[in-house]
C-alpha cells in the first residue's frame, strides 16, 4: 500500500488510502528546528494486525532521516515500536 504524506510546516500526517478511503494515519507536529512529535497513530479496526501502523512509523523514520530530524514518539504505538528496537532508531530518536 502506498503511504501519502502532507506537511504544512507546522504539522503533518502520513496516511494510507484504500479505494479512496483513509484506512490508517499518523499525525505529528513540528517542535522546533529539526524535531517533530508523533502525536497519534490510528488504524481502522477492520485493518488492524496488518502492519499498517508499523508502515506509518517506518515512513516517519524515513522522512526524519531524509531531513536530518529527530523524533519524539509521544504516541503510545510509535513509542512501543521504538522501544522494541532501540538500536534501529537510535539515529532519529530524541
Amino acid at each position: 500500500m502506498q503511504i501519502h504524506h502532507t506537511d504544512d510546516g507546522k504539522d503533518g500526517r502520513f496516511f494510507i488510502l484504500e479505494n479512496g478511503k483513509e484506512i490508517a494515519f499518523m499525525t505529528y507536529v513540528h517542535a522546533g528546528p529539526g524535531k517533530f512529535i508523533i502525536e497519534h497513530t490510528i488504524v481502522g479496526d477492520e485493518h488492524g494486525g496488518k502492519g499498517l501502523g508499523k508502515q506509518l512509523v517506518a515512513a516517519a523514520v524515513a522522512f526524519a532521516r531524509d531531513k536530518h530530524y529527530k523524533i519524539v514518539p509521544a504516541c503510545h504505538f510509535a513509542k512501543a515500536v521504538f522501544e522494541k528496537a532501540p538500536e534501529q532508531y537510535a539515529d532519529v530518536i530524541f
